[in-house]
């Protein structure tokens, strides 16, 4: 087993939230360099300011990056290549909840899937095939309880069954078709964000088996986090109904947790061994916060899924951005 350094690291939707804490907690845990991104440079200079004085700590550099630009993501991976120095962690945290109206990106992208998904397989393909990865490098990708199919409101897709229903059995057509928002036919944001989410943990799962040797990838569910900005485009459910009563709830119910907690999954993920990679974890069943643990469900680990959303994925950035290098 290697052991993994903590030289740089790298988090996608530092500007506020659960990315800005990580960002503070990675300073504390000794790394030399802290990159954190943001969609414009005065966003991400504010940030960087506000986290140097959270912290004590002058290890922060910015990078512009829009996840759902593809042109914005070959500008920030060969930014990244123009400083030559290799990432040891990268936290792919950026996303955010669906709304009441279905947003399709400029790219023809489900806005969900874009932000959580599309533009950070773009950007981690871009930094592997330039080799700016550490070779003990680890990946964790943002996931969500709601993939789970257990929390009220957000159920995640059948793609099988939509691919037998609607796609002659194919999987990767039907999944291009729900990242492109065109099935299923009655757009729910919250099935929509839980769908995104469940193709996070099949894309880690999926990564894994090509990275090199010693590198790992998991998504992680960070858990309720209701005090920070990611139910700013909700639907008016979640925003005045469940995230008050999550707030609101005794700790003892498991309902929510601190912007620190949530973001210190992260972290705990970041320092697991070789031999944890392509794992999805999150709260117990049934649960919003508490110890993270590998979840099991049955959808998570069909194989033929996994490999029908890589497919999709790689179909669609290329569509949208041309080849990636391998």
């Amino acid at each position: 087993m290697s052991a993994h350094t903590h030289d740089s690291a790298l988090v996608t939707g530092a500007t506020s939230g659960l990315g800005f804490e990580a960002a503070i907690q990675l300073a504390r845990a000794d790394y030399e360099k802290v990159t954190i991104t943001g969609r414009s440079e005065e966003s991400a200079t504010a940030a960087a300011d506000r986290l140097v004085e959270q912290s004590g700590a002058h290890v922060f550099e910015t990078l512009v990056v829009d996840l759902n630009r593809p042109v914005s993501v070959q500008e920030a991976a060969a930014e990244v290549v123009n400083r030559s120095t290799p990432i040891d962690f990268l936290l792919l945290n950026a996303g955010m909840v669906a709304g009441n109206e279905q947003i399709i990106t400029s790219s023809g992208v489900e806005i969900t899937v874009s932000s959580s998904l599309v533009g950070h397989h773009q950007l981690t393909k871009s930094l592997l095939g330039a080799d700016l990865l550490a070779p003990n490098a680890r990946i964790v990708i943002a996931g969500s309880e709601a993939a789970r199919g257990d929390v009220p409101m957000f159920q995640p897709l059948d793609l099988p069954g939509l691919a037998e229903q609607s796609f002659g059995g194919d999987r990767v057509a039907a999944a291009r078709a729900v990242m492109a928002g065109a099935e299923p036919p009655k757009y729910k944001p919250g099935n929509t964000y839980a769908t995104a989410k469940m193709f996070v943990a099949w894309w880690a799962a999926a990564l894994s088996r090509r990275l090199p040797d010693g590198m790992t990838v998991n998504a992680v569910s960070p858990g309720s986090a209701p005090d920070t900005q990611a139910d700013r485009n909700a639907n008016f459910m979640m925003k005045k109904v469940m995230m008050p009563i999550f707030k609101r709830a005794p700790k003892r119910f498991g309902l929510s947790a601190t912007t620190e907690q949530a973001a210190a999954r992260y972290l705990e993920a970041s320092d697991y061994g070789d031999e944890v990679s392509g794992e999805f974890f999150a709260s117990p069943p049934k649960k919003m916060t508490g110890q993270i643990e590998r979840m099991q469900h049955d959808h998570f680990g069909d194989i033929d899924n996994q490999e029908a959303l890589w497919a999709a994925v790689e179909q669609t950035v290329t569509d949208i951005a041309g080849p990636t290098p391998a």
